[in-house]
Formats: structure tokens, C-alpha cells, sequence
């Protein structure tokens, strides 16, 4: 009898250098001229653009979440790469960083070569769209670790600023704008919730549902560096996990608030969808998702035209949500107001965003 192997194990070392391979063509696509490196190496080289005086390095990283068991339970691969790289860079780029380098980790039970292939196509193509070049990455094997038909992704993002340009919030004051860059939908946060609200609805999504679920998190890199070069940009809030109630207030230096007005924008469909089957309360919903707003840029009032031309030239959609406001200010109605620890709505309890979509 022969004796044990790797393969036998559940590890098939071929399959990822066939991975390698296929994936070698989408990597070379991301390549910038200050990559000096080439894929399959045990680390990777760059040098720093050349024309940063004094740069600074700004680093990111984190995943795509049960985003990526729907999307496993409905062979939906080929978008959750753009999702992994969204959701670095867009935290990279509050800064006033330009994303740079991108890193991956692929980790799987065992390694399906069309599946993973897919994947990371889709997380060179979302490196394209944010200008970074895909510089390295790692594909873990582990059987027994992970379910056959599993896989989770982290992902790693350098950027680079200059330090006399980084975006602090330190200049934000009260009546500054609050302008809102339209999001794709979920994006990659509240899917425990999403997935509890589909398992208590006992029905299969349709595949109209699945296209709104799964859509991929936008990748704001250039709209971002247009508008930081059409007007002052005092602080950027990625609207992550903890929606604006929870997002905004990250980016003020001192007691400050966000009033924001929730009729401002109107709500993607599959929120008051999302609202309605999981009978959500309103906060919740402000809390756990973005409900159509992913980014969120500070502007002093004179930047807000300029700001919003550079915004709409780079394809975003993007309106005036709100303003600052001292800390401790009571909404209005049809208003948020929102500040470290704290969110107030300024309606009635009984009346719901989905009534007004």
C-alpha cells in the first residue's frame, strides 16, 4: 500500500500553482510602474511613487463577511473580489490616501480552482477600478477547517499621502456640508441580519433579489480623488458596519454632531424590502446598514458646487444629506442627528421610512 501524501491529506499543492497560473494575467493588469516584483515570490517589492514629497503610509484591511455565504449558497463568485477590495480602500482613502498595494488571502477547505479563479479575478478587476496593483496574496488549504465548498477572504490595502494633505477632521465645524455618495446597497455589512430575515421567510430569493443582496460594494478611490481636487474636503466617513449612526461621528475631532435629513435621498429598494420582511425598526435599519449612502464627505459651504460637479464627472450620485451642528442638538422632524454614542431620530414612532419611500 502506498503511503500517505499530501494530496491524500486534502491539500492539493498542483491545484494552486494551476490557481497561480490562471490568475497571473488578472494580476498583471493592476501592474504600476512602482511594482518591482513579480507574482509567485515570498514577498513583494515596491518602491514609492515618485512624486510624494514627504509620504505617508496608510494601512487597511479587512474582509466581505457572511456577504460571502449567500453568495456561496448561490454560486455568486464573481463580484465578492470587488466587495473584498472596497472594503480596504474605501477606509484607506478617508485619509486622503491613494490606494496603492493590495494583498489577498484566500483560505478554503478544499481548493476548487474555477471557484477561486473567479474570485480573485473579480478582486484584480476591483484593484483596476481603485488604481492599486494586486502585488501578492496567499491560498490556504485547510481541510478540516473549513466545509468543502467554503472559502473566506481577508484582504490588505497600502496607500500613500502626502502628510500636509492627509484628511484628519480636525477642520470640520458647525455648518460644514454633509454630502452623500449613493451606495450599490448592502454592500458588505448586515448580512447576519440579511440571511436571519431570508431564513425566517422561508422562501427562496428570487434572482432580482439576489442581484440587489449581492450587489458589489462601490469603489469611491476616483470619485474621492476628484473631489479632493476640486475643493477643500475636511473629513470622509465610509459607511461600514454601524450605518451613518455609527460611521459619521468617526470622522469629528471635538463635540460635534451630524444633522441629517433622511428625506434627502431615497432609499434603494431592497432596504424597505429588507425593512418590511424582518419587521426592522427604523434606527436599526440607520444602524446596521448604509440604506443608500456609502460615503460621506465634510465639505465647508463653499465647496459644496465644485465638489458636486467633481463628483457627478467621476459617475458618482451624490447629494447634500446634511450638515454639522453642535453636539447636543435635538432633530427636527424627518431628521437624524447623530454624535459619538448617540443617535436621535426627530419623527413619531409610529412612522416608518418605508412609508416615505
Amino acid at each position: 500500500m502506498s503511503g500517505l501524501t499530501y494530496r491524500k491529506s486534502g491539500v492539493d499543492i498542483d491545484a494552486g500553482q494551476e490557481l497561480v497560473r490562471r490568475i497571473a494575467p488578472a494580476a498583471k493588469g493592476t501592474h504600476r510602474p512602482e511594482i518591482l516584483s513579480d507574482l509567485g515570490g515570498f514577498a513583494a517589492l515596491a518602491s514609492i511613487p515618485e512624486k510624494y514629497r514627504n509620504p505617508v503610509l496608510v494601512t487597511g484591511t479587512d474582509g466581505v463577511g457572511t456577504k460571502l455565504k449567500l453568495a456561496m449558497q448561490h454560486d455568486r463568485h464573481d463580484e465578492v473580489g470587488q466587495d473584498l477590495v472596497a472594503m480596504c480602500v474605501n477606509d484607506v482613502i478617508a485619509t486622503g490616501a491613494e490606494p496603492f498595494l493590495f494583498l489577498d488571502y484566500y483560505a478554503t477547505g478544499r481548493l476548487e480552482v474555477d471557484v477561486a479563479e473567479r474570485v480573485i479575478v473579480g478582486i484584480a478587476r476591483g484593484c483596476e477600478m481603485a488604481g492599486c496593483a494586486l502585488a501578492g496574496g496567499e491560498t490556504a488549504e485547510m481541510p478540516g477547517f473549513y466545509q468543502d465548498g467554503e472559502y473566506d477572504l481577508a484582504g490588505f490595502c497600502v496607500g500613500v499621502v502626502e502628510r500636509d494633505s492627509i484628511v484628519t477632521g480636525d477642520e470640520i465645524e458647525v455648518g460644514d456640508r454633509l454630502i452623500g455618495l449613493a451606495s450599490n446597497g448592502p454592500h458588505s455589512n448586515g448580512y447576519s441580519l440579511i440571511r436571519r430575515i431570508l431564513e425566517d421567510r422561508a422562501t427562496e430569493p428570487t434572482s432580482a433579489e439576489l442581484d440587489a443582496l449581492l450587489a458589489p460594494t462601490r469603489i469611491y478611490a476616483k470619485a474621492v480623488a476628484a473631489a479632493l481636487a476640486a475643493g477643500e474636503i475636511r473629513g470622509m466617513a465610509h459607511i461600514t458596519g454601524g450605518g451613518i449612526v455609527e460611521n459619521v461621528p468617526r470622522i469629528f475631532r471635538r463635540p460635534l454632531a451630524a444633522d441629517i435629513d433622511l428625506d434627502a435621498w431615497r432609499w434603494p429598494e431592497v432596504f424597505p424590502l429588507l425593512q418590511q420582511a424582518g419587521n426592522v425598526d427604523e434606527m436599526e435599519m440607520l444602524r446596521t446598514f448604509n440604506c443608500g449612502i456609502g460615503y460621506v464627505l465634510a465639505v465647508p459651504p463653499a465647496g459644496v458646487d465644485p465638489v458636486l460637479a467633481a463628483l457627478s464627472e467621476a459617475g458618482e450620485t451624490a447629494v447634500v444629506v446634511g450638515h454639522v451642528v453642535p453636539a447636543g442638538t435635538t432633530p427636527a422632524a424627518g431628521r437624524l442627528v447623530v454624535e459619538e454614542g448617540a443617535g436621535r431620530l426627530g419623527r413619531s414612532a409610529d412612522e416608518t421610512r418605508g412609508e416615505r419611500s
